[in-house]
């Protein structure tokens, strides 16, 4: 089904290319179209800022915004448990539903998530709470492996770095409206006690906005790059056909080099959520930490995707300028988290720090957390820009951002556990600074022998290794159309 002219659709003209019959398309008008990769990205970015950035919003707050953290440890462990097994069936299920109903049905599910707490709040029972997060990760799943395919394959080869930055600005905007919902609601609330009832239910309702938006994302044969070509013209999958491809990503080298990556990539939240932002602040100030956690990572995301984009010719030069940045943030920014975690060791803080009244105290931990979120960003970042140079049709990327989402939870359901079972803060810590230093050098050998300099658009339906479809470019008119062999 394609679009017509008054939805800014590309216009066809069918051209003879070796021998065989493939369809151009002249540039439309407008890049501020439904059907143009930019606004369907800035739309997976709403739909994922009012979903998961309000969750993230709400976690980041430490224990859900319980004083206990017991509940939501569990929720969590029960949640990434699910999202680790639907994370990687979540590639499939895109590639066989399409992305409407794959959105929708997993947006869905943070709602109920949010409505778990609130119940939690008057009836203090864990079993709700548990039930929810681990229906949540089927819902997880389903979302992120849609936005993964559509972050990675609707935009041109060479700005996927600037596309996945302007997603994950508009998905942590989430964050920081989120983080002003708790602040600002809690604002004269400086006692260690849970969050009030309207923030869950600012929450819920930021959530279900979420899952109405998701309607409007388009298939990928419905999107239509400035340059005239599709982003992807592969057809909707069997159910059999992507339980044979979801195996053989447990074979396939390229995933299993990123396999530290994943693992490690939101395995350091629970200790930042629960054991820095939870344990050293009261709840106004954690809430407005958030607001400035989830603004670094919009910071961070938009330079580390310049880097990757624009910094220099080669795209291979520029992934190994990128890791190296990278690992040398990382490092410094585990060693100054280190430095803060020796004065609290055993777990004990004498005084929960508040941004009013603590001067100097708040000021070293407060910048310590704010860059913890820019290093969340740029590695995540990171990480989906290698994912996206792997491949260009949107139901290889879909497996492969459904693989990465399915290890990065299971690694997250450990963490939790981790955080529950009381493990030693210094250890959880190096153990975080580990997995992500492993990372690196994989993450380099992956770029040498999988990442090209140069990229083509490959034929529907086709494997990767094969004939190319050349890209249509205007000359004179909309009818005259010349064929660009290096494309």
């Amino acid at each position: 089904m394609g679009w017509g002219s008054g939805a800014g659709g590309a216009m066809k003209e069918e051209e003879e290319i070796n021998g065989e019959h493939h369809t151009l398309q002249t540039p439309p008008a407008g890049k501020f179209r439904l059907n143009s990769p930019l606004v369907q990205v800035c739309l997976i970015g709403l739909v994922c800022f009012c979903c998961p950035g309000m969750f993230n919003a709400l976690s980041g707050m430490g224990g859900g915004g319980q004083v206990n953290h017991d509940a939501a440890n569990n929720a969590n462990t029960a949640l990434y448990t699910t999202f680790a097994i639907f994370g990687v069936l979540g590639g499939g299920i895109y590639n066989v539903l399409g992305p409407r109903l794959t959105l929708l049905s997993g947006c869905s599910t943070y709602v109920l998530y949010a409505g778990s707490f609130l119940y939690y709040n008057h009836y203090q029972h864990q079993l709700f709470a548990i039930i929810a997060g681990a229906i949540l990760g089927i819902g997880a799943g389903l979302l992120w492996a849609g936005q993964g395919a559509i972050m990675t394959s609707y935009p041109p080869a060479t700005r996927k770095g600037t596309y996945i930055s302007i997603f994950w600005s508009i998905f942590n905007m989430g964050g920081v409206i989120g983080g002003l919902i708790p602040f600002s609601l809690n604002y004269n609330r400086t006692t260690a006690v849970s969050v009030n009832d309207g923030t869950y239910i600012a929450f819920m309702a930021f959530m279900l906005a979420g899952a109405v938006l998701s309607l409007a994302i388009l298939p990928p044969r419905q999107v239509v790059r400035d340059d005239g070509s599709r982003a992807t013209n592969v057809k909707y999958s069997s159910v059999s056909k992507e339980s044979v491809e979801i195996l053989k990503l447990f074979t396939n080298w390229k995933m299993l080099l990123m396999v530290p990556a994943s693992w490690a990539s939101n395995f350091f939240y629970s200790y930042q959520f629960n054991n820095v932002n939870g344990l050293l602040f009261n709840l106004r100030t954690s809430g407005l930490n958030n607001v400035f956690y989830w603004g670094a990572q919009m910071i961070g995301s938009a330079s580390i995707g310049y880097v990757l984009d624009f910094s220099f010719k080669r795209r291979r030069v520029r992934g190994f300028v990128g890791i190296g940045l990278v690992a040398l943030l990382s490092t410094g920014i585990w060693a100054g988290g280190l430095a803060n975690q020796l004065r609290y060791k055993d777990g004990n803080w004498p005084d929960k720090l508040d941004f009013k009244t603590s001067g100097s105290k708040y000021a070293g931990p407060f910048v310590l957390y704010f860059f913890y979120g820019f290093l969340d960003a740029i590695f995540q970042t990171l990480c989906y820009w290698v994912i996206g140079a792997l491949a260009n049709d949107s139901e290889t990327l879909s497996r492969y951002s459904g693989f990465y989402k399915g290890v990065q939870s299971a690694g997250a359901a450990v963490a939790w556990q981790v955080d529950t079972h009381k493990v030693h803060l210094v250890t959880q810590l190096v153990v975080n600074w580990c997995l992500t230093t492993v990372s690196y050098p994989l993450l380099v050998l992956l770029v040498i022998l999988a990442v090209k300099d140069e990229d083509t658009a490959v034929v529907a339906g086709k494997d990767e290794e094969k004939q190319p479809v050349p890209a249509a470019k205007p000359s004179g008119d909309a009818s005259s159309l010349t064929v660009d062999p290096a494309n």
